[in-house]
């Protein structure tokens, strides 16, 4: 097991020599494995002094797995968390996540996992368990409905995943347990494109922007418009702008169908009602964005 020292030292090395800050900070991670579960700590090393500050009756693991708070022993001497060169570091579940950042500049803010989350200011993006990146480095999440927060948070890379749950654990393959990801603002790499692939049958916001940029392309899905619903005509109209761009024609958007969409320009036509009357031609105007109405009282869709 690394001392604090150590991990310090590493984190400090990694950075000056300009290793991207997903694997500086991944490894970083890794290198305290080992190291203490210590609800509400940061970070700090762990002696019996910083552990009596975050001692707490409903964590009575801080004392007892302490030697010297226990009363087992009057020192720290043979403690599996007292390395000869110096002591480890101590961590809760959040505070292992912003003090690995924090050795490259990076600061997520909040005091508790929800907090964290729900700071804009911390992310350039975030998304579902199921559009996790995995060439990048994130901070995972665990959402529990039945109480609306996010109850823990640990990192993960190329499929793996590190935590501080009982001390900090490495995991080869990332649990099923993560529901949500955020990627950190300042960690290298491009922010990646976290919408899913859709088919026939989704529904939700992504589908909301799919059935946007095709209706904005001269793409019709359907009598009902922008419904969020994924029916047979926005499969057909995807099946079109497929075979339009050159696309495998399978009526299923994914990441070349919606970058195909992200190149192509939107369609706008222009379209002039005459002789209407000034209420019907605002109500237009209220309903059609960018629409205008000229002098004479018409209504015109820009």
């Amino acid at each position: 097991m690394k001392s604090r020292k150590e991990v310090l030292a590493l984190a400090a090395d990694l950075k000056a020599r300009g290793v991207p800050v997903s694997e500086a900070a991944w490894e970083t991670a890794l290198a305290c494995e080992g190291w203490p579960y210590v609800f509400g700590a940061w970070g700090e090393e762990c002696t019996p002094q910083n552990r009596r500050k975050r001692a707490r009756e409903d964590h009575p693991t801080i004392v007892s797995s302490c030697q010297v708070l226990s009363g087992k022993k009057s020192g720290c001497g043979g403690c599996k968390w007292f390395p000869e060169e110096n002591r480890v570091g101590m961590f809760d579940c959040r505070g292992f996540t912003n003090w690995v950042l924090k050795q490259f500049g990076i600061t997520i803010s909040g005091s508790g996992c929800t907090s964290q989350w729900n700071d804009g200011g911390n992310w350039d993006a975030k998304g579902t368990i199921d559009t996790v990146p995995e060439d990048v480095l994130v901070c995972l999440f665990v959402y529990k409905p039945a109480t609306g927060k996010y109850e823990h948070t640990g990192f993960g890379y190329k499929g793996a995943s590190v935590e501080c749950s009982s001390g900090v654990q490495y995991f080869k393959k990332r649990k099923a347990k993560w529901t949500h990801w955020a990627l950190a603002k300042g960690v290298s790499g491009e922010i990646p494109d976290v919408r899913p692939t859709l088919r026939r049958g989704d529904k939700g916001e992504y589908v909301t922007l799919l059935q946007t940029q095709l209706v904005n392309r001269g793409y019709s899905v359907g009598p009902s418009g922008i419904d969020g619903d994924y029916g047979r005509a926005t499969e057909a109209a995807v099946k079109e702008f497929q075979k339009d761009n050159g696309l495998k024609v399978d009526g299923i958007c994914g990441p070349a169908t919606w970058a195909a969409l992200d190149e192509s320009s939107p369609t706008y036509y222009t379209v002039t009602i005459p002789h209407l009357r000034e209420t019907q031609a605002d109500q237009l105007i209220a309903e059609y964005t960018g629409a205008t109405k000229t002098e004479e009282g018409g209504a015109q869709d820009a």
